[in-house]
């Protein structure tokens, strides 16, 4: 089978690298090797590859900046995703997209599941579901991981945060309004893989 990855330097694609290299032929392209902004590149890198299945690891993560850089976010997060899918499915391959609990709103009493509706409030979660939705739309076979406060020893996470500051501080202070499902990365590629 062969395998392209995006997003091979993040904590996902990381986590995902040595053991999809287990399954098949694995080609990895990182942010040098394709611009996720240029559909035409990401057309021409799927048409060389000819892959069987395509997982978009790589995502626009800057939560906050993506509100002075909206356009980056779309393109990363929303537009790339469907470029993908469809060009996935002109070789009759599939897909697997990571998204984000932020595509929604935070109000829940209760934890969100499926198939509540979105309604994300920012840039970063309105560009995810963006990409959810294209993805979607091009009828590509295609599965969409949401995923949150995912962790893991590679790349900055709140884990690692704050670890750090706990070593540097003699007291820490957090948000108690919010609810996550910390996720090891290695955790997310297992069941993927």
């Amino acid at each position: 089978m062969n395998i392209l990855l995006t997003g091979p330097q993040g904590q996902v694609g990381s986590a995902l690298r040595p053991l999809l290299e287990l399954l098949g032929h694995l080609t990895v392209l990182g942010r040098d090797a394709l611009d996720l902004t240029d559909a035409n590149a990401i057309r021409a890198a799927v048409q060389q590859h000819r892959p069987h299945l395509i997982i978009n690891a790589a995502a626009y993560t800057a939560v906050d900046r993506a509100e002075t850089e909206p356009a980056l976010a779309e393109a990363v997060n929303g537009v790339a995703p469907g470029v993908l899918a469809e060009e996935a499915g002109r070789l009759g391959a599939a897909l697997i997209h990571y998204s984000t609990d932020y595509v929604f709103d935070g109000s829940h009493a209760e934890p969100y599941v499926e198939t509540d509706p979105p309604h994300p409030l920012g840039t970063y979660g309105r560009s995810k579901w963006m990409g959810e939705q294209t993805v979607l739309a091009s009828g590509t076979p295609a599965w969409i991981f949401r995923t949150s406060w995912v962790y893991s020893l590679h790349g900055a996470n709140f884990l690692k945060t704050m670890l750090r500051l706990g070593q540097e501080r003699d007291s820490l202070s957090v948000v108690d309004d919010q609810w996550g499902a910390p996720t090891w990365a290695h955790a997310i590629a297992e069941v993927t893989a």
